[in-house]
């Protein structure tokens, strides 16, 4: 997700987060950003629906949703929360903004009310950019 992060740059890099049953993250999709922009983002549908067949065809769930904050701290803006389509669904975002290292925080976005959720960085879970959207 980081490298993602990084490659988009000065844009907004997106994913969808899978899940297995015990509610374990198992992998990280790095989509296209459909809106192109450093300010905001859109999952392209053709990657949100490659990215769900693949996930259900290993048996996974989509649970959330990943994305960087170029500009910003890596806290939900008042976008990121208006916008959360899944209530409760994890969100990670990566804040690349006055830090030499990306700050990786969790969120949960529940009727409105972000609430931050400890997370452990397991290396390894996120596709290749390649598999997923390309950036610019």
């Amino acid at each position: 997700m980081v490298s993602h992060a990084r490659g988009c740059f000065p844009e907004e890099a997106c994913g969808l987060l899978a899940f297995d049953r015990t509610g374990a993250l198992r992998h990280a999709y790095c989509l296209t950003n459909a809106d192109r922009s450093s300010r905001g983002f859109t999952v392209d549908p053709d990657d949100h629906f490659r990215a769900l067949g693949d996930a259900e065809a290993r048996g996974w769930e989509l649970k959330g949703v990943f994305h960087s904050h170029p500009v910003t701290p890596a806290v939900p803006s008042g976008t990121d929360v208006a916008g959360a389509l899944q209530s409760g669904g994890l969100h990670v975002i990566i804040g690349l903004v006055d830090t030499p290292t990306p700050q990786v925080r969790g969120w949960r976005i529940t009727a409105g009310e972000a609430t931050e959720e400890s997370l452990t960085i397991v290396p390894g879970i996120a596709s290749a950019v390649e598999e997923g959207g390309p950036c610019p």
